[in-house]
């Protein structure tokens, strides 16, 4: 096949994929930018253009203000938690014992049901009167909030964001036993010769191995974590008590859906979009350079 041949094969092959890519995801995000500079209502074609003016007024709401730092509370301490979590279950799954077995078993579970469903089974566990979190918590001298963990203005926060740890975490216990696994066993038994046990074989053989499997892990969480939504919207009704739980995507909700206001809830999409690609680029910037290629 000549040089014109091949060309057309690939531009036939991929064209299909280009398209759907291109109706799918780069035009629906066309309109949205436009829609976003609009006044649009929703339930009529007119459209007027107004510039700026809904993201100025994102920038004076609080509401908006207050969105913004709930998604960075669960990225930091949530992404945290599932990282150090996921890690030390990977090692724990790696054994032969019955433990070990029974968590590779069923440690994939809770990303597998229905965030819905997760929302509400742990809307349960939470109930004032009879969750099993309220009623171990009391068993063990610990005293829920008066309102509830999930009606509290201090404790909705923390409370969501130990439920989307245990809903995610499975995949990240998944994707750190892989990169165990592909440690090759020559490396593991030299540092086995050399001594190297518990924390230090950790931090000297371990975890730089495993660069690439981090670089993957932080990326999708901070991807998962700006796009949180249906554990918001149903375990707090769209970020109750008083906004503490409200996230970017529950806004978006709200004054999309609820009010009608499409034009601030394309803006409220957009700048979503906008610290998501910015928060991924800074980590590509970050991981840009894989330590262990230089050895």
């Amino acid at each position: 096949m000549n040089r014109k041949g091949r060309t057309a094969f690939i531009f036939a092959y991929l064209a299909p994929a280009v398209l759907l890519y291109a109706v799918f995801v780069v035009w629906p995000l066309i309109q949205s930018v436009v829609i976003s500079f609009t006044n649009w209502r929703g339930l009529s074609d007119q459209k007027d253009y107004v510039g700026l003016e809904n993201y100025e007024r994102l920038i004076k709401d609080e509401a908006y203000i207050t969105a913004v730092k709930n998604n960075l509370w669960i990225l930091v301490f949530g992404g945290l938690a599932i990282l150090v979590v996921g890690l030390l279950m990977a090692h724990a799954v790696q054994g032969d014992g019955k433990l070990a077995k029974v968590l590779r078993a069923t440690y994939l579970i809770p990303h597998v049901i229905s965030l819905v469903v997760v929302a509400i089974l742990w809307a349960f566990l939470y109930h004032p009167s009879f969750g099993l979190v309220t009623q171990g918590g009391e068993m063990v001298g610990i005293r829920q909030p008066e309102a509830g963990y999930l009606g509290d203005l201090d404790a909705a926060l923390p409370a969501v964001t130990l439920a989307f740890v245990w809903y995610a975490v499975g995949f990240y216990i998944m994707l750190f036993a892989a990169g165990l696994k592909n440690i090759p066993s020559d490396i593991s038994e030299a540092a086995s010769l050399d001594g190297a046990a518990g924390l230090t074989r950790f931090w000297r053989v371990t975890w730089p191995l495993m660069w690439s499997v981090r670089k993957v892990a932080v990326t999708y969480i901070v991807i998962t974590v700006i796009n949180i939504f249906a554990l918001v919207q149903v375990m707090t009704r769209g970020g109750n008590p008083d906004r503490r739980t409200e996230v970017m995507l529950s806004y978006f909700f709200e004054k999309g859906q609820e009010q009608g206001r499409y034009g601030q809830g394309a803006a409220i999409a957009v700048t979503n979009l906008a610290l998501a690609l910015g928060v991924a680029l800074i980590l590509m910037f970050v991981f840009r350079k894989n330590p262990e290629a230089r050895r």
